[in-house]
C-alpha cells in the first residue's frame, strides 16, 4: 500500500509503511509516532504541565486587560463583527471580548426556527465576501448554507488576530461608571465575574467580582433574555435612563435599517449595537435575517474609533480632549 500523505506542505515530515507518517526526527525523543495502523503515539506529558500551561496564560491575560482599549460584551454576530473590523482597522488596540455563553456565536448558529440556512440582506454581503463566506444569491439577499459557517468563520478571523482576546463563560454584573473630567458620568470600564458565579449569588455567601478598565465599551447583549439587554436595563438601575424602549413586534424592513442607522453612543463611554438597541429605542425585532447585525457591528466599530480620537486616554482613563 503506498503511503497516505497527511501533511503535503509539512517536507520535515517523512513517509513509512501503511497509512500515516512518521515524526521527524526532532521529535524522535519523545516516541512521537502518526501512524494510523494502531501505532499511533503522542508525546508523554504530566498532568501538571497541562494545568500550568493554562493557568499561565489565563491569568498573564487577565493581568494584562485589566486595562484594555475596548471592551466588547457580548460576542454575537454583531459584537463579534465589531472585534473584527476594530481589530483590522486599528491592530495596536487592545481589543477584549466578554461572553457569558462557554460557546461565543449568540443567536447567529441557526438561522429562525432552528433550521440551518442564514438569510442576509444586501448590501451587508459585502462583509461575507471580505471574511471568505460562499452564500447563493437570491438578487435582494443572500443565503449561507449553514448559519455555522458564518459564525465559526467569523469566529476563527477575531481570535487569530494577535490584538484581540475573549473571555467566554465570564459574565459582565456591572458598569464601571465614573466622572470623567467634565464633571459627566461616564461608562469607564466593566465589572466582571466567571459566568457560573453569576448564576449563584443567591446560593452561596459574597462571591466579589473583578473589573477591566476601558475608555470605551460596546455592549452587544442582544435583546431581553438571561444576560440580554444588560447595559440598557443596567443604565436605568443606575439612574442615567429613565425607562427602556422595549422591543417591538416583529419587521424586518423597519427594523434592520433603524438598528444600524441608531448604533451609537448611547452615554459617554458606552455604545450599544446589535438586538440590544432595539430594548433601549423601542425598535421592532428583526428575527431570522442578520444584515442588521454585521452592519451594526460595523458602525459600532466606527463609532467607538470615533470616541477614541476625540479624547486623551492615559492607563485606560479618559483624562482630557485630545491633546
Amino acid at each position: 500500500m503506498a503511503p497516505v500523505q497527511l501533511h503535503p506542505v509539512d517536507n520535515k515530515l517523512s513517509s513509512e509503511n501503511g497509512i500515516g507518517m512518521k515524526a521527524p526526527n526532532a521529535l524522535a525523543s519523545y516516541g512521537v509516532v502518526e501512524n494510523y495502523e494502531g501505532q499511533y503515539q503522542f508525546a508523554p506529558i504530566k498532568e501538571a504541565e497541562v494545568t500550568r500551561a493554562m493557568i499561565k496564560r489565563y491569568f498573564e491575560t487577565m493581568y494584562d486587560r485589566a486595562v484594555s482599549d475596548v471592551v466588547i460584551v457580548g460576542a454575537g454576530s454583531s459584537g463579534l463583527t465589531c472585534a473584527y473590523r476594530l481589530a483590522s482597522n486599528r491592530p495596536d488596540l487592545k481589543i477584549t471580548i466578554v461572553e457569558a455563553n462557554v460557546a461565543p456565536g449568540g443567536g447567529a448558529w441557526l438561522g429562525g426556527q432552528l433550521m440551518t440556512p442564514m438569510v442576509i440582506r444586501k448590501p451587508a454581503h459585502r462583509f461575507l465576501e471580505e471574511i471568505g463566506v460562499p452564500y447563493e444569491d437570491e438578487g435582494a439577499y443572500v443565503v449561507v448554507k449553514h448559519a455555522a459557517l458564518f459564525t465559526s468563520t467569523l469566529l476563527s478571523r477575531v481570535l487569530a488576530m494577535p490584538n484581540v482576546v475573549m473571555m467566554n463563560a465570564t459574565a459582565v454584573e456591572d458598569l464601571i461608571i465614573h466622572e470623567d473630567y467634565t464633571g459627566t458620568q461616564r461608562i469607564s470600564g466593566v465589572v466582571t465575574n466567571w459566568t457560573l458565579v453569576a448564576l449563584n449569588h443567591d446560593t452561596q455567601s459574597c462571591m466579589d467580582p473583578n473589573t477591566i478598565t476601558c475608555p470605551v465599551v460596546v455592549s452587544a447583549t442582544g435583546h431581553d433574555g438571561p444576560m440580554g439587554a444588560f447595559s440598557a436595563k443596567r443604565m436605568v438601575t443606575a439612574g442615567m435612563l429613565k425607562e427602556l424602549g422595549n422591543m417591538r413586534g416583529l419587521d424586518m424592513n423597519r427594523s434592520e435599517p433603524a438598528i444600524v442607522n441608531n448604533t451609537r453612543e448611547v452615554a459617554p463611554g458606552l455604545v450599544m449595537a446589535g438586538m440590544e438597541l432595539s430594548e433601549f429605542d423601542g425598535k421592532n425585532r428583526m428575527g431570522p435575517t442578520f444584515g442588521g447585525m454585521i452592519g451594526s457591528g460595523i458602525k459600532a466599530a466606527y463609532e467607538t474609533l470615533r470616541i477614541l480620537d476625540s479624547v486623551t486616554v492615559v492607563d485606560g482613563k479618559v483624562v482630557a480632549a485630545p491633546a
